[in-house]
């Protein structure tokens, strides 16, 4: 019974830790997010003072995520959905 409790404790331990670990990870990549975010938000606003626009900049970084193939299937749909509603 007592090496029984002692397992369990041990195990509690480990996963404690182990939890810990992970909640520490996380927080860690929280902090490069938030310092990612600020960074990105400062290049955009250079590129809005040097005169760009960052609604087009944020869609073309987008585009350039996507394959070939996906992008071009893109512009197509959004052609024929533009030609339906008359624009």
């Amino acid at each position: 019974m007592r090496l029984e409790r002692l397992k369990m404790v041990d195990t509690g331990i480990i996963a404690a830790d182990r939890l810990r670990t992970f909640i520490e990870r996380i927080e860690r990549l929280e902090e490069d997010r938030a310092t990612l975010n600020s960074d990105l938000k400062e290049v955009m606003s250079e590129a809005k003072g040097a005169g760009f626009d960052t609604k087009t900049i944020r869609q073309i970084v987008r585009l350039r995520k996507l394959e070939p193939t996906e992008r071009i299937e893109q512009e197509q749909l959004l052609e024929i959905y533009r030609s339906a509603v008359g624009i």
